[in-house]
């Protein structure tokens, strides 16, 4: 293996880590709100950070945020930590360059494809449209990769 390869490999791992991160700390934060009032905190956050409360996007988030159940809560929290599990996965079986860790990063990335083009399509933003050129470009790259260092036998 190349050393731009594994350099490559490395940087998709580290991505896999902070998107694992940023899953775990959603997670933790859900379930942290599990037992109090959104619209409470939502409406805390607004006036702590010293937004306009009157604007119509504060209002509509505090009305959405008010009717959010508990069991939808720990739906997210649960979600969070499960993808973050996947994510920890694949990330640690790219470091460690382990070829099933290529194959679960293929799969898992692929599989998702569709869900992004719908979130796309729904609600285009920026983001949305570099996690998902991100995405597209780790799933050619791995899939180049593992044809390219497969044995000539097969």
């Amino acid at each position: 293996m190349k050393l731009s390869d594994d350099r490559l490999l490395r940087m998709i791992a580290v991505f896999k880590f902070f998107k694992a991160a940023s899953l775990i700390t959603l997670g933790i934060g859900a379930f942290r709100l599990l037992h109090k009032d959104l619209g409470t905190v939502l409406e805390h956050w607004i006036m702590a950070l010293r937004l306009d409360p009157g604007q119509h996007f504060l209002d509509v988030a505090l009305a959405k945020a008010s009717n959010v159940s508990p069991a939808q809560i720990k739906k997210v929290g649960l979600g969070s930590f499960i993808y973050a599990a996947l994510f920890l996965a694949e990330g640690t079986g790219l470091w460690l360059r382990k070829r099933w860790g290529e194959w679960l990063t293929v799969i898992i990335t692929s599989s998702l494809v569709p869900i992004e083009i719908y979130e796309i399509h729904r609600h285009p933003t920026w983001p949305k449209v570099v996690v998902f050129a991100l995405n597209i470009a780790i799933v050619v790259y791995l899939i180049y990769h593992m044809r390219r260092a497969r044995p000539a036998s097969q």
